[in-house]
């Protein structure tokens, strides 16, 4: 078993700027667990996380491939986020390299086709537009949950990307709500850019229904 990482080093004050580890975090962690030994079998070189608030998610990717020559790169909009991803990092002895901006956008052109392992757990919960947009304007918490018309006003955003930063045997691993209609993302995803989808694990927390997808390219016929 993968140990959790450590975040004993966040403080309460970290904790009200940015999103704290929650049900849909350890689900992800769940399903990267059941992917190790195919990850590892891979030798991923970049790995990226969208969204990556406490680095929890990207410290206990590099768990899983211990020491190696992984790049790991983590993207939030929200400067304290990037700020505590850096310190999860160090905690945990995880050389992992914050980026604050938006979604991938500084690495579309130069990680074209490179990216072996993406992660995004997005702000997939159902909100308006405007308290979407404001929460992604202001780059605050509230970044980290608000995601519009049917919660996927930020996702729908990233799919659009995704097909160009996988490499040609990356894995895109993608947390979904059941309201945000999975079928629907899955079938647009194969149809508009070929990559064949799985959900890897899927749990009720709450009132919400959680699942893991994770996306590869169609295998060559």
């Amino acid at each position: 078993m993968i140990p959790t990482p450590d975040l004993s080093h966040l403080t309460r004050h970290d904790l009200e700027q940015v999103y704290d580890p929650a049900e849909d975090t350890f689900l992800l962690l769940d399903a990267l667990e059941q992917e190790a030994e195919a990850l590892r079998k891979e030798r991923p070189l970049i790995c990226l996380e969208v969204g990556s608030g406490s680095g929890c998610v990207s410290a206990f990717l590099g768990k899983i491939f211990g020491q190696s020559s992984s790049l790991y790169l983590c993207t939030d909009i929200n400067k304290h986020a990037t700020r505590c991803t850096l310190a999860t990092g160090k905690q945990n002895k995880i050389p992992l390299d914050p980026v604050t901006c938006s979604l991938a956008q500084p690495f579309l052109s130069r990680l074209h086709h490179a990216v072996d392992v993406l992660l995004f757990n997005p702000p997939y919960v159902p909100t308006d537009t405007d308290e979407s947009s404001s929460a992604q304007s202001s780059a605050g918490i509230a970044g980290s949950w608000a995601g519009g018309a049917d919660g996927m006003e930020i996702t729908n955003r990233l799919l659009q990307d995704v097909e160009c930063l996988l490499s040609p045997q990356g894995r895109f691993y993608l947390v979904a709500l059941k309201q945000n209609d999975v079928p629907s993302i899955r079938s647009r995803m194969l149809e508009d850019f070929g990559l064949t989808s799985q959900v890897l694990i899927e749990r009720r927390a709450g009132r919400e229904f959680l699942l893991i997808i994770r996306f590869v390219r169609t295998a060559p016929s």
